[in-house]
């Protein structure tokens, strides 16, 4: 159990690393709007964090399952595309939901995040999906506290999705952070309360709810991202939290 919890040197360094990263989402944010392409937004996304003395997490990381390394700085993905979409040439539109996941080495300490932002004229099935996934993160973030156990984080998101009348995405999790981008313990997105690995003090986690408009059924391409299986919308949030003795405290806002 010791072994994840972090000492206050390596949280100081995710700290500053997360500090880079919500300010590099603000401003891809800010920039995503029809017209504007994929690929630009990872190139401006490596622009900002190398110009702030970080580097891409993601550039070349490969995770488990995938066939080769990551080859950019951002996952994109858009619409039925839930998780690790490949940066391109496609231009955003209109209507699009758009999924930017993002993380941030600075002198070794990791930080990830992710947030989902609806382009130009969204209808209204998407905006309430966006809503409740940002909704479901603020629910397993209030449960991610020392005393609490990774059962009652996936409780807390998967109550808020399944109240809407959406399905969390099968077999995507979050996960543990800070000196790796993947670490234990795995933080599932359902759960009952109670069970599971106990939070403790010290412990930095990210917890991503992956949450589609129809079937809970995802589907691996080619290129490794993860799609919906009947081709409906998803939305994706995530933080990285740290676990105090007062409550989870949201590193990358």
């Amino acid at each position: 159990m010791t072994s994840y919890v972090k000492t206050e040197e390596e949280i100081q360094r995710i700290r500053r690393s997360a500090k880079i990263l919500a300010a590099v989402l603000r401003r891809l944010t800010a920039v995503s709007a029809p017209g504007v392409t994929l690929i630009e937004l990872d190139t401006m996304a490596r622009g900002l964090i190398e110009t702030a003395g970080g580097k891409p997490a993601f550039l070349n990381y490969r995770p488990y399952g995938a066939s080769k390394g990551f080859p950019f700085t951002l996952c994109a993905s858009v619409n039925n595309v839930i998780v690790h979409g490949l940066p391109s040439g496609y231009a955003l539109k209109s209507g699009d939901l758009l999924k930017l996941d993002l993380g941030v080495d600075w002198e070794g300490g990791i930080s990830d995040s992710a947030i989902t932002i609806p382009i130009g004229r969204v209808d209204s099935e998407g905006l309430r999906l966006t809503k409740v996934t940002k909704l479901a993160l603020r629910e397993g973030i209030r449960a991610a506290k020392d005393g609490n156990k990774i059962g009652d984080i996936g409780f807390a998101i998967e109550r808020a999705a399944s109240a809407a009348g959406f399905k969390v995405a099968e077999g995507l999790t979050g996960h543990g952070v800070g000196n790796e981008l993947h670490e234990e313990p795995t933080i599932y997105n359902y759960g009952k309360p109670h069970t599971g690995v106990p939070l403790k003090n010290g412990m930095v986690i990210a917890i991503e709810p992956m949450i589609n408009i129809g079937s809970a059924a995802i589907k691996q391409l080619k290129d490794d991202s993860y799609v919906t299986a009947d081709g409906s919308l998803s939305a994706h949030f995530e933080h990285t939290v740290l676990i105090t003795r007062t409550g989870g405290e949201v590193l990358s806002a």
